[in-house]
């Protein structure tokens, strides 16, 4: 799965980065402690053009009557994505783009604690996950959710967990959003271990009250 992750490109950057219409109340950044339940940043096509909005991280199925109704779905599995009743509308109608640096995940060595990872793009610029959103109504607020499409993962990755976003190249980017067509399930893919790169962080990012960038800085290990 895919728990917390960092994100420290400034608003403005992003609505360039992504040729959206950015919202005025996102949320603060750099932010290198995204936690769930909080309100991230995420792109989405309506009505033919690109949105910057804020959105809760955690999927709030059409049934619930508040957010609080069920589990926290925080993330969607690809492989079920397309039949799970939470998600198969989402999958079909309502995919989203949700950009990081990288994000954080726990491998815990035989007999031993969970220690962090960090990982993010083995190059220059951002990561972009695949999601998908919903919206709901609470006393006739209209309020929207989404959650991170994750597949299994490969390689290096597999060795610190068995789980991996789906991460998204910047050429696929309408093709997932809906803007290109059919074939977006085919995007839903582990990243290949050459376009990442991984090393361990401190123990501190286990708190979510932790902050600063310290917290995706290496350790030696």
């Amino acid at each position: 799965m895919c728990g917390r992750f960092a994100l420290s490109l400034p608003d403005d950057a992003m609505a360039r980065l992504f040729e959206a219409v950015p919202a005025n109340d996102l949320p603060p950044i750099p932010n290198f402690n995204i936690c769930p339940s909080t309100q991230i940043h995420v792109i989405y096509h309506e009505n033919d053009q690109r949105r910057l909005v804020p959105m809760r991280w955690g999927f709030v199925p059409h049934w619930y009557k508040s957010a609080g109704d069920g589990p926290l779905l925080i993330n969607a599995r690809a492989e079920t994505i397309a039949e799970k009743p939470a998600f198969r509308e989402a999958c079909r109608r309502r995919r989203c783009l949700i950009p990081a640096d990288g994000f954080f995940e726990w491998h815990r060595p035989e007999g031993g604690e969970k220690l962090p990872w960090y990982i993010q793009p083995a190059g220059e610029g951002s990561m972009v996950f695949a999601g998908i959103w919903q919206d709901w109504e609470q006393d006739g607020v209209r309020r929207s959710s989404c959650a991170i499409v994750t597949t299994e993962a490969t390689g290096r990755m597999a060795e610190i967990h068995h789980r991996i976003p789906v991460i998204l190249q910047a050429g696929d980017w309408g093709k997932w959003l809906g803007e290109e067509g059919h074939g977006a399930a085919r995007l839903m893919l582990p990243a290949p271990d050459e376009t990442l790169r991984f090393h361990r962080v401190g123990r501190a990012v286990n708190s979510n009250r932790a902050a600063g960038p310290a917290l995706i800085e290496e350790i030696d290990i």
